[in-house]
């Protein structure tokens, strides 16, 4: 046998090997498009997956899904095989799902050469509060009279013991107003202007967050501040305030599963205590927000603190019929702008100009006194001559006021936004020093000699 019969077979074997290797596996597994979802309230969710191979002209010819609970060994739903090349929103048809349940689910396929790959890694989901009586958490609100559309932001805070291994927790939340939720100091999620605007008489959404990693044995603490938001702010013209109600609102339940198989619900009652004593004293979304960083409470939201001098909260009935889980994208952070000038205008006003039309907030840090007042305004466009420009904006003053506790702080607004391209900065006599992101998300050093406004912009993807 010549080198050319030897090559031609060690080829041949080389090939048959490498299709007899070949082999498809199921991967990018998503349920109602999302990866493992949290707080679905869809009885039938759907399913989607991907397929990888080795080689072309692949083709699903048919598939099997199987479902479990995710603290289970049985399986609850098996599709048995199915011939459909179908991977795209393949919906759940098993026995009714729960509230509150978590589960996993997994694929396998066959494909058009005869092969049937192994079961996917498994992915899971969360259902969301099915039903208006599985909220055992009731609203409730301050008695305040402090409580009013430009009023300040109100503070919750519930104190709870947990005295046994914990396997899972899970918070449900929503408000009359926007919130941000902590337990242990501990931010929940990453997103920003919840609940989210909606037409709150008919439909008001709820979030849903894994809290295992923050809820810990012994003392914990929920806490929750909230702005008026689009709940009552004044919407369009008229002074059209008020239009969903008049009070700021909470409801919360968190639900704790742990290591012996016993449950425990910490919901929102009469048992809170609340404060409109918090640093946001102002936040309205066309006017802007005021933040005395003079009032601030430290470790309000964290174990420690003494609440003897807040108020006891009031319960009230509202209906649960219209809360359904979030549908829409949330609002994050998406990117971070730097100025690409700072200059003054014929009027002599510090300007910050970003070089385009944002929607967003500003981060500003400021080094000074105690009661230092920095007034930041917002503007689209200047005036014929280069000047700051406001009257397209209206009644609206677009307008954050931060009040310096003392030394070196980072401001940023909380429940308002903003379209702008310039700021006009007042309240200091310093030079205005852009920052890049580094710095700014690491809070540097900054020179003692004077004061200084070091902004920049972080876009909210609205």
């Amino acid at each position: 046998m010549n080198m050319k019969k030897i090559l031609s077979l060690s080829v041949t074997v080389l090939l048959l090997m490498c299709l007899c290797n070949a082999q498809v596996s199921v991967i990018n597994l998503r349920c109602e498009d999302r990866v493992n979802p949290i707080g679905l309230d869809i009885l039938n969710p759907r399913f989607s997956w991907q397929l990888l191979s080795d080689q072309r002209d692949l083709e699903q010819t048919a598939y099997e899904m199987r479902v479990g609970k995710k603290s289970g060994k049985d399986i609850l739903w098996n599709s048995g095989k199915k011939a459909d090349s179908q991977s795209l929103f393949v919906p759940y048809t098993g026995n009714t799902l729960e509230s509150g349940t978590e589960y996993y689910w997994q694929v396998r396929v066959w494909d058009n050469k005869g092969r049937v790959s192994g079961w996917s890694e498994k992915a899971y989901w969360q259902m969301g509060l099915l039903q208006p009586s599985d909220w055992k958490a009731k609203w409730i609100e301050s008695t305040s009279d402090a409580d009013t559309v430009n009023g300040p932001a109100l503070l919750f805070r519930k104190q709870f013991s947990s005295e046994k291994k914990i396997v899972s927790a899970t918070v449900f939340i929503t408000t009359h107003g926007m919130y941000n939720a902590f337990i242990n100091g501990q931010k929940l999620g990453d997103a920003f202007l919840t609940p989210g605007w909606t037409s709150y008489n008919k439909r008001l959404q709820y979030q849903v967050y894994d809290v295992t990693k923050f809820v810990k044995m012994g003392k914990n603490v929920l806490g929750v501040n909230i702005g008026s938001g689009w709940y009552r702010t004044n919407l369009a013209w008229n002074n059209n305030k008020n239009i969903y109600g008049k009070k700021i609102g909470l409801l919360e339940q968190l639900e704790i599963v742990y290591a012996d198989g016993s449950r425990e619900t910490i919901i929102s009652d009469g048992s809170w205590k609340t404060s409109d004593q918090g640093p946001i004293r102002s936040s309205e979304i066309y006017n802007g927000e005021t933040y005395d960083a003079r009032k601030e409470m430290e470790g309000w939201d964290g174990t420690g603190f003494s609440d003897q001098a807040w108020q006891q909260v009031i319960e009230k009935d509202y209906p649960k019929n219209i809360l359904i889980a979030t549908y829409n994208e949330p609002v994050r952070m998406h990117e971070t702008f730097q100025p690409v000038r700072v200059f003054k205008t014929p009027k002599g006003e510090e300007v910050i100009d970003f070089g385009q039309n944002l929607v967003g907030w500003e981060e500003i840090i400021v080094k000074g006194k105690q009661g230092d007042t920095i007034i930041v305004d917002h503007a689209e466009v200047l005036d014929k001559e280069g000047n700051f420009y406001t009257d397209n904006l209206r009644a609206a003053k677009s307008q954050n006021i931060y009040i310096l506790k003392d030394s070196e702080e980072m401001f940023m607004p909380h429940f308002t936004f903003h379209g702008f391209r310039y700021l006009r900065i007042k309240g200091f006599t310093g030079e205005i020093v852009p920052m890049n992101s580094s710095q700014i998300r690491g809070l540097d050093v900054l020179s003692s000699e004077r004061t200084k406004a070091l902004p920049s912009l972080s876009s909210v993807g609205l």
